[in-house]
């Protein structure tokens, strides 16, 4: 449905020249959105493919392990949707204290998004609410290090921005000018009203809202995304914030921007929805079938370790380390399973000569080892783009 601008346009000036840029109206819609049965199928689509994310997540036998991955590939993808190069074997190294192989500042931003998306994790564990003040910590979190890190971390802008362009005369999007923190509490009591939409379409809402509103100097579009997982979180629909929809967006960027501006500028809310309905269904059954996946490998690696004999028993020590941490040294390695540097090193050999480790340095001393189809498994979900 096509409502007409969702908002209305400000005329001002901004670095000498006149700029308009857009004030969004309030959440939710008016008129309110249309859900016409093939639209109530997608949604319940959407809803019963997060069930069986929900419960696939519930249901493994070390959990921890599929979102340790998980959260570091979003953070490769979120981070390649704004530029940086880092893959995330890139990740895994610099949080192993080894210089990585791209810009530092590019492998800097990964890491900073895992720092927010864990903390986020955790303030919503110990019962802190979705709020604007949690939304400041994740963006201080996000911009703690590197390129971002002067641009007021944590704060609510009070100066113009713009996407696309090189000023705001030119640019393809201009958001409020000002009054960003009154949006944003407008937007936090919508997140909050018990008498709005479900969490899925609350979120879908909340992003463009958030987007539109653009309420810091940098690092939006991140925070926009790590939103639509959290709400789900916080709402119940999900026990851990597992739905990221970063490589879909990847995957279809030029149809997601046409659908942001659709909604601003005609009030088609509808099409959106749809287009968000469609990316959740499809993100929730791959992340589900990488969940499978990966146990699939697990216990296929196990099953070759196994016939090693007297020699299994330390390789089993081993694996289970590289299951958890798929990048390490063998000091690592022995550290976490408990064994002499000797030990571990003999371990490393024989998975090496089953093919389920291989050395990514080169060196002969301070070597590192990765899990390779561990990773080869999470970079094919990556590389789908």
């Amino acid at each position: 449905m096509q409502r007409g601008m969702l908002g209305q346009w400000h005329v001002g000036v901004a670095g000498g020249e006149t700029v308009r840029a857009f004030i969004p109206a309030p959440l939710p819609p008016n008129p309110p959105l249309v859900f016409d049965p093939p639209r109530q199928q997608r949604l319940e689509q959407a809803l019963l493919a997060l069930g069986r994310l929900d419960a696939i997540a519930a249901l493994l036998p070390e959990p921890d392990i599929f979102l340790y991955a998980y959260v570091r590939q979003e953070a490769v993808l979120s981070s390649q949707i704004e530029g940086t190069q880092s893959s995330l074997s890139d990740l895994l190294l610099f949080e192993l204290d080894e210089a990585p192989g791209v810009p530092f500042d590019d492998v800097v931003e990964v890491s900073n998004y895992v720092a927010a998306l864990e903390h986020g994790m955790a303030r919503l564990a110990e019962g802190f609410p979705l709020c604007n003040r949690l939304i400041r910590e994740l963006h201080e979190k996000l911009l703690a290090r590197g390129r971002g890190a002067g641009k007021a971390p944590g704060e609510f802008r009070t100066t113009q921005n713009w996407i696309g362009g090189t000023r705001p005369g030119n640019a393809v999007f201009v958001p409020p000018p000002q009054e960003v923190a009154r949006f944003m509490a407008d937007l936090e009591r919508f997140l909050h009203d018990p008498a709005g939409p479900g969490a899925l379409v609350k979120a879908a809402l909340a992003h463009v809202h958030f987007e539109s509103i653009h309420p810091f100097l940098d690092g939006n579009g991140r925070i926009g995304r790590l939103l639509i997982g959290f709400i789900l979180h916080h709402d119940g629909v999900l026990r851990q914030p597992l739905l990221y929809l970063s490589l879909f967006f990847k995957q279809h960027r030029a149809e997601y921007y046409r659908q942001l501006d659709a909604v601003r500028f005609t009030g088609d809310w509808e099409t959106w929805l749809d287009f968000f309905l469609k990316g959740v269904t499809l993100t929730a059954q791959d992340a589900v079938q990488t969940a499978h996946e990966l146990l699939a490998l697990f216990a296929a690696d196990r099953a070759r370790i196994l016939p090693l004999g007297r020699a299994a028993a330390n390789a089993l020590r081993i694996f289970d380390v590289l299951r958890h941490r798929p990048v390490a040294n063998i000091k690592l390695m022995a550290a976490r399973a408990g064994v002499s540097f000797a030990t571990a090193a003999r371990a490393v050999e024989a998975l090496q000569e089953l093919g389920i480790v291989r050395e990514i340095t080169g060196r002969a001393r301070e070597r590192v080892f990765v899990y390779g189809g561990y990773l080869d498994l999470l970079g094919r979900v990556g590389a789908s783009s």
